[in-house]
């Protein structure tokens, strides 16, 4: 049967000449639309099917079976892999056993087992509605295991189930292979194919989204995915909602049960109608007598882990809030380099009487920025799991840290609040502003570098970390 999409049963020719994109500026990575994604689907199918000399269905059956390399495929050809063979249609009266009828058009797969067009054409629909596991039809009979696959897809499927089986074949292309992944940006279809060895490394799709290649998340160097992946669980965990239950409420000395003080005075009353004093925890009926006087006593269980569960909240939000602040900073950082390249240098060139070209500095001030806010974002969250015990590797990560974020605090207050003050300036001034923002930007890179060479070693130079 025909389908609009049917180039997975067309020769080579038209593909011989394809060449796969370039890597640009050295980049271990190569972004894919889908139409040289198909393209280079297509060059593996017929690469295979020439080789062995097979047909391009048993070609892709192949290929399924090796997640798309080309080179398995190959080197278990050379290792006697028993190959599967083509389907053998037929049109003499035969019995299918799923209709149980005798009919005249029909269709086997390797194994021989023969069933009617309309069946198979009935089993392919059910199979392709349950979605991409239809790359793994098998025959009708129960209990074999031959393979279905595009041979017979071709020669029964109506187009609609023909062109569903198509857009299937195809995502596996990026889903099944190790080397390929989809960009995870919403809407986005670009997929991006990796050939570096180190597999935590910054990805940046066509669509402008930065991710980080090993776990798909946003990109967040100088940490690793463990960290990010450990982070995120602590944000949500329902671990941290119990210790702020122990934090922040206290048990009924009658139930047992939690009760939070909602109110400004330290009469409680539980559901269970006890009354008790907050402070205390005495008897309500005895406030008064001695409740705001001081007696050291030696601390229960109960009161241990109350101290403790306190102490690791505030510590978890010291950090919590300061990565999330300066998430919220490079966002607004991202919409300020974006006026600044729409608004801000066309504004300047004109007061200033200087080409676009030569207000480049104010862009990569801005893009500065943006980095650095997402590395000291993600520095917070590599603080959080720096134990306790571990004094000097914590003093040496504080310090350079604090370094970097300051040299930040500096070079974002310079070009969000002194550049407002040169749109009419004399020359000699914004020459002046020029220099210290170049400086800036500058020195916070250093800063930074310094930052994420440390972390990335997770400061393995510090004796005794």
């Amino acid at each position: 049967m025909d389908y609009e999409e049917d180039e997975y049963s067309s020769g080579s020719d038209g593909y011989a000449s394809l060449e796969g994109p370039t890597i640009v500026n050295n980049k271990p990575y190569k972004i894919l639309n889908e139409e040289t994604l198909k393209q280079l689907q297509q060059n593996d199918i017929s690469e295979v099917s020439d080789l062995l000399g097979v047909t391009r269905g048993i070609a892709c059956t192949l290929l399924l079976r090796h997640k798309w390399s080309v080179d398995s495929v190959l080197d278990d050809w050379f290792t006697d892999e028993k190959l599967p063979q083509s389907v053998s249609p037929t049109i003499n009266p035969l019995y299918c056993k799923i209709c149980m009828e005798t009919v005249n058009h029909t269709l086997s797969a390797a194994c021989g087992h023969v069933f009617c067009t309309d069946c198979w054409a009935g089993y392919i629909a059910a199979a392709v509605s349950g979605g991409a596991a239809c790359l793994n039809l098998r025959c009708p009979e129960p209990k074999c295991t031959a393979v279905a696959g595009l041979d017979v897809i071709q020669a029964v499927a109506p187009a609609e189930d023909g062109l569903k089986f198509h857009r299937y074949l195809y995502e596996s292309y990026v889903e099944a292979s190790p080397a390929r992944k989809w960009c995870p940006g919403p809407g986005c279809k670009f997929a991006v194919e990796f050939m570096g060895k180190e597999r935590i490394y910054d990805v940046t799709c066509e669509c402008g989204l930065k991710f980080c290649w090993q776990c798909t998340e946003e990109q967040h160097r100088p940490v690793t995915c463990e960290t990010v992946a450990k982070w995120a669980e602590k944000n949500t965990s329902e671990a941290d909602n119990n210790s702020w239950i122990v934090a922040f409420t206290k048990a009924c000395p009658n139930c047992n049960k939690n009760i939070e003080k909602n109110q400004g005075c330290c009469h409680m009353t539980c559901k269970c109608r006890y009354e008790f004093c907050w402070n205390c925890m005495d008897k309500w009926a005895n406030y008064g007598h001695k409740c705001n006087e001081y007696t050291r006593k030696k601390e229960t269980a109960v009161e241990c882990s109350l101290v403790e569960a306190r102490a690791e909240l505030a510590r978890y939000s010291f950090y919590f809030e300061r990565w999330a602040l300066n998430h919220r900073s490079r966002e607004i950082a991202r919409a300020d380099a974006a006026r600044a390249r729409s608004e801000r240098i066309p504004a300047l060139s004109a007061a200033q009487g200087v080409k676009e070209t030569e207000l480049e500095f104010v862009v990569e001030a801005w893009d500065q920025i943006v980095e650095c806010r997402r590395v000291l974002k993600w520095s917070y969250a590599y603080g959080y799991y720096v134990g306790r015990e571990e004094r000097k590797k914590k003093e040496i990560f504080e310090f350079l840290q604090g370094d970097a974020e300051r040299s930040l605090e500096r070079l974002h207050h310079c070009a969000e609040k002194e550049a407002a003050n040169f749109a009419g300036n004399a020359l000699e001034e914004f020459a002046q502003y020029r220099a210290k923002l170049v400086n800036l930007t500058k020195v916070t890179a250093k800063f930074f570098q310094n930052l994420v060479r440390a972390l990335e070693n997770d400061l393995s130079e510090v004796e005794g970390a």
